[in-house]
């Protein structure tokens, strides 16, 4: 399931780049900009050694600006999130986004040749809410894979707070995750376990 979630986050990483959102439709955001963040893919030298400070860097500055991270750890916290303190949802927040940024960056450096179809989006020009379809066509004859993002206007600009692979929803694999980590151990215990993953993948990125 992690694999098929990292195809997926790469199509959507390859979308998602720093063009004006309020410029263009959800849709040919995500079309006209995966161009540019493949052109990196292919050229930095850095990602192509396997440089996960580098892909990182790069989904930092491309990437993360259009995920709505509040939005995205609120709805995989779920009913818990309304006993959080203000102090626990701002460190779940931080720390779910790292987690997110830091498990997919390196699936950067493993797609180069990976095809995106584009589905017709079913939302008119004064909709603040959208959902993008692709198919991504894998190398290798793989299965393709059906992708949805969820998108929302907010503001200015449009936001993902959630991605749907073959229909299972990003969100909820983490809910179902997070819930199993709060039952035992309560919101804290959550926290602990994201800041030890976290934790763990940079220690594993500096012994490479």
């Amino acid at each position: 399931m992690r694999y098929r979630f990292a195809f997926a986050l790469l199509a959507l990483l390859l979308g998602m780049s720093s063009a004006s959102a309020a410029a263009v439709p959800p849709d040919e955001l995500v079309r006209q900009t995966i161009e540019e963040v493949l052109s990196i893919i292919r050229s930095d030298e850095k990602i192509q050694a396997g440089d996960l400070d580098r892909i990182t860097e790069v989904m930092e500055q491309k990437i993360a600006p259009h995920f709505d991270f509040p939005r995205m750890t609120r709805l995989a916290v779920g009913r818990p999130w309304r006993q959080a303190t203000p102090q626990q949802r701002d460190a779940l927040i931080k720390e779910f986004r790292a987690l997110l940024i830091r498990s997919y960056a390196s699936a950067f450096t493993m797609f180069k040749a990976i095809f995106v179809e584009y589905r017709p989006l079913r939302a008119g020009p004064e909709a603040t809410d959208a959902t993008v379809n692709t198919l991504i066509r894998l190398p290798g004859g793989a299965q393709p894979i059906t992708v949805d993002y969820d998108m929302q206007l907010s503001g200015d600009a449009w936001k993902v707070f959630d991605v749907r692979i073959d229909g299972a929803s990003l969100v909820i694999n983490y809910r179902n995750i997070f819930s199993q980590e709060i039952q035992r151990n309560g919101i804290d215990g959550l926290l602990k376990s994201l800041i030890e993953k976290n934790a763990a993948a940079v220690s594993a990125a500096k012994a490479q």
